[in-house]
C-alpha cells in the first residue's frame, strides 16, 4: 500500500519561502506522474502543481512563477520550493499522485501571516 509523509511545512512571514517534501514508499514511484494540492477547511481540495514522470511540470495559475515541483526518482520522493509566499497560500499541502491514490498522507500546514 502506498505511503505518503509530507514534512516542511511551518509559519512563515509573507514574502518568505518554504520547501516541502513528499516522501512515498509501496509504490514505484518513478512511473507516476506526481502533484502537490493544497486544501483549506471548508473548501475543495485545491491542485497546485504537477510533475510529470519525465519531469515536464503544470502550475495552478495563482502559484505560478512563485512555486517550483521537482522530484528525485532515486529517493522517491517530490518537492514543493514555495517563494514569495502570501497569506491566500495558507494551507494544508498533500502531494499524491496527478490522479490520486484512494489514502493520503496527513499533510503539512504552511501558514503565511501578513
Amino acid at each position: 500500500q502506498v505511503q505518503l509523509v509530507e514534512s516542511g511545512g511551518g509559519l512563515v512571514q509573507s514574502g518568505g519561502s518554504l520547501r516541502l517534501a513528499c516522501a512515498t514508499s509501496g509504490v514505484i514511484f518513478s512511473i507516476y506522474d506526481m502533484a502537490w494540492y493544497r486544501q483549506v477547511p471548508g473548501k475543495p481540495r485545491e491542485l497546485v502543481a504537477t510533475i510529470t514522470q519525465i519531469g515536464a511540470t503544470n502550475y495552478a495559475d495563482s502559484v505560478k512563477g512563485r512555486f517550483t515541483i521537482s522530484r528525485d526518482n532515486a529517493k522517491n520522493t517530490v518537492y514543493l520550493q514555495m517563494n514569495s509566499l502570501k497569506p491566500e497560500d495558507t494551507a494544508v499541502y498533500y502531494c499524491n499522485r496527478r490522479v490520486p491514490f484512494s489514502n493520503w498522507g496527513q499533510g503539512t500546514q504552511v501558514t503565511v501571516s501578513s
